[in-house]
């Protein structure tokens, strides 16, 4: 079985990036997400820089069988990864009680039930391969969320997660690391529905730039990247301030957005 690094929800933004940056340094890739045209074209795109074209494999990674079919297709090609970069993920904005019930479940499917599987799925070959696990996680993911409750709470269970588990494997040299990024310029925000000015610029990252030093974190066997030191910051209030100041400050954060159109 060839080893090889799997980037989920490569089609486009921080997964996009993350296949540049890992291919750049020596990784064979295998990219999997549910639109296959924009994958062949970074495929192009990646062979045409003089690195090993990526693999292509279509996946609806939210789906029950997602995973399992994944995984199959894999072994199948005679291959095992190595390392895992769990990207695929989508949130919705909007109260709770307002948003379509089975979305708002289809995103704990994807940003929770499908990474934890797919963290656990390799973890023999991960292991032998002294190989990884880098979930994409989020700033939202160390605060309350009003107006993206599901969302914000996907996150934190990921951030949880994989910091048990970077403990939990360390001992195996395998790294385990959380990227959290705060607001990144990708489709995101118009699959969840927010404006473009919905988060201050100046917390904003390129997805290039958030997959770079997602990477050397990860390579450099850090338990959590956050890319950026506004959001470096922002991360520490959690731990600084009360807990109901927290929820109380990101509703008013929620509804100057609201006002804001």
């Amino acid at each position: 079985m060839q080893p090889v690094c799997l980037i989920t929800g490569a089609s486009a933004g921080i997964g996009k990036a993350l296949a540049h940056v890992f291919a750049a340094h020596g990784h064979a890739l295998v990219l999997t997400a549910r639109r296959e045209a924009p994958m062949q074209g970074l495929a192009d795109e990646i062979a045409a820089a003089s690195h090993p074209r990526p693999q292509v494999i279509v996946a609806d990674l939210g789906a029950p069988d997602g995973p399992a079919l994944l995984a199959d297709a894999l072994s199948k090609a005679g291959l095992e990864p190595s390392i895992v970069a769990n990207n695929a993920g989508f949130g919705l904005v909007g109260e709770a009680e307002d948003l379509d019930r089975e979305r708002q479940l289809a995103i704990i499917d994807l940003n929770v039930r499908a990474l934890t599987d797919l963290s656990l799925r390799w973890l023999e070959s991960i292991t032998r391969h002294k190989g990884g696990i880098l979930n994409v996680a989020s700033v939202a993911g160390f605060f309350p969320g009003p107006g993206m409750a599901v969302y914000n709470a996907t996150k934190a269970f990921v951030v949880s997660f994989s910091e048990a588990m970077h403990q939990e494997l360390a001992g195996d040299g395998v790294r385990v690391c959380a990227l959290c990024p705060g607001p990144v310029e990708t489709e995101f925000f118009a699959v969840a529905g927010l404006r473009d000015d919905y988060f201050p610029a100046f917390i904003s990252r390129t997805a290039e730039r958030v997959a770079r030093e997602g990477y050397d974190g990860f390579m450099g066997g850090h338990r959590i990247v956050v890319p950026g030191t506004p959001n470096r910051i922002a991360t520490l209030l959690p731990r600084l301030l009360p807990r109901g100041l927290i929820v109380a400050a990101a509703q008013h954060f929620r509804n100057q957005a609201r006002r804001r159109g």
